[in-house]
């Protein structure tokens, strides 16, 4: 497999929604291969094809709730719940800072496997927290958006101190 280079924020990849998948072939499995190479050297949890520059909407999540490695071809949300949870997010496009971010607690998604099957599952906890994190992504939606002004300009000073 292959790492690919991933972008730092404010790259213009992570701007720029990407554009569905419509070629299922094995070159579709390669990437998700090299998206999860990348993932978990740098290291990650989520990651998305826009964060290394290709903007295809595919996702690759690892998490134990989910039952592990799990692909994500065109996801896209169907239903978010009233009930909200806060959780400390991140990204492998600005490592080394976090901070909490509220969102949905439950959401109902719709995508497809790599070989274009359709599935639609419920994602509750954790795991719907970092599904949206990926979709935003996906949509040009980078996670500090999601954040107060306040804390949004704190995190950027601290990212130009690092010399990021």
């Amino acid at each position: 497999m292959t790492r690919l280079i991933i972008c730092r924020y404010p790259d213009v990849a992570l701007k720029t929604p990407a554009a569905p998948v419509i070629d299922f072939g094995p070159d579709l499995r390669k990437l998700a291969d090299d998206l999860y190479d990348t993932m978990k050297a740098a290291p990650g949890i989520g990651i998305t094809a826009p964060h290394c520059g290709i903007a295809k909407r595919l996702t690759v999540i690892e998490l134990p709730e989910i039952g592990g490695r799990r692909d994500y071809v065109n996801p896209e949300l169907l239903w978010m719940s009233d009930e909200l949870m806060t959780h400390m997010e991140g990204s492998v496009s600005m490592p080394g800072l976090t901070e909490d971010v509220t969102r949905p607690k439950a959401v109902s998604i719709r995508y497809q496997t790599l070989d274009g099957t359709v599935v639609e599952e419920k994602l509750e906890g954790f795991a719907a927290i970092c599904m949206q994190h990926e979709i935003d992504q996906l949509e040009g939606i980078f996670w500090i958006q999601k954040l107060s002004r306040l804390k949004r300009e704190r995190l950027l000073k601290k990212w130009e101190k690092a010399g990021r």
